[in-house]
């Protein structure tokens, strides 16, 4: 579950974990505040990979018979950095959470912070906090589920501010690299540093899940709630 070839796509976990998806849309904007040299090759080649516009989808699902609020960070668009357009979504994805008086669910997969657009990208830490806050405030029930990787600005931020926080099993989490550690200690770590299950067994993290068992984790918590609304759809199962 630890090799970048299990890591799965926006979509592949959005049809994994959910009966139907209504993605929310966006009109495209140019972020490139810095002028950052080759940034928008990399971008158009990012989105010509990968199918998507940004390192996030976001929208309203359908969990059996639960209506949430769906965010899905996706690894393979330029690592699933931090940036001010995905910082944009999400941040529309939590407001309308709010709004609708929905639950919140959000799949973590991210390197950091996009470094093209330097404290552009830092800048949106501190702004989806504020939102985290706002959702707790209005009593919303939040879920994040940190899978590989969930790194850097993302896990120093918004990874860990949730009511419950789920580890993938596998599943790399923490802020600097395993390397830079160890070269600023100068001591080898132990081999399970930065896993989801070493992080459950230091209470960091609630409960670590086999992927298979996700969607089953999750209904589990939409019940615990009372958050049911069928809506007229019927789910899969």
């Amino acid at each position: 579950m630890d090799t970048q070839e299990q890591r799965l796509t926006a979509w592949q976990r959005i049809d994994l974990v959910s009966d139907k998806f209504e993605p929310f849309t966006f009109n495209q904007h140019d972020h490139d505040n810095l002028k950052f040299p080759n940034y928008k090759d990399k971008l158009t080649k990012a989105q010509e990979q990968t199918g998507l516009d940004e390192a996030i989808v976001v929208g309203k699902a359908w969990i059996d018979k639960y209506v949430v609020v769906l965010a899905v960070m996706d690894s393979h668009f330029m690592m699933g950095t931090l940036n001010t357009g995905l910082g944009q979504r999400l941040r529309f994805a939590m407001q309308e959470a709010r709004l609708q008086q929905l639950p919140f669910i959000l799949f973590t997969a991210s390197g950091g912070a996009r470094m093209q657009e330097g404290i552009y990208a830092l800048l949106q830490m501190n702004s989806l906090l504020y939102e985290f806050e706002k959702l707790n405030a209005a009593e919303i029930l939040t879920i994040n589920i940190l899978t590989d990787p969930t790194m850097g600005g993302t896990s120093a931020s918004i990874a860990f501010k949730s009511d419950y926080v789920f580890g993938e099993a596998g599943a790399t989490i923490g802020f600097v690299g395993r390397r830079v550690i160890e070269q600023a200690i100068r001591e080898p770590l132990p081999s399970d540093f930065q896993k989801a299950h070493h992080l459950l067994t230091q209470g960091l993290i609630d409960d670590v899940i086999e992927r298979n068992q996700l969607r089953r984790k999750l209904v589990q918590v939409l019940k615990l709630h009372d958050l049911g609304v069928n809506n007229g759809f019927k789910s899969k199962n």
